[in-house]
């Protein structure tokens, strides 16, 4: 496996200069993406209709399949999927990490 490195890259849009990482470079290459990305997070943004601030970002109201506490979740759940409030869910985190 090659070994990565941070890289600064040019937005093909604003012209700034932005850090492709290392952990960002080790991703695209297990997933075979071939192409680096052109464009910095403000740019991409823009272009995929968000704002660069994400104003877009979605919240739903939900309750936690643990506790059955009501809380809001910043994505839109999936059925048949456990939802957590985050004290489960860091709860949960750490007991895992734990686990291994």
């Amino acid at each position: 496996m090659p070994e990565f490195q941070d890289r600064i890259l040019k937005c093909a849009d604003c012209g700034a200069e932005f850090v492709f990482t290392a952990g960002e470079q080790h991703f695209f290459h297990d997933k075979n993406f071939k192409n680096e990305p052109k464009r910095c997070k403000a740019c991409k943004g823009k272009r995929q209709g968000a704002s660069a601030s994400g104003s877009q970002r979605v919240e739903t109201t939900t309750v936690c399949s643990q506790c059955g506490r009501e809380t809001t979740v910043p994505f839109r759940p999936t059925q048949g999927r456990p939802v957590f409030c985050r004290e489960c869910f860091l709860s949960r985190k750490t007991a895992a990490a734990g686990a291994h």
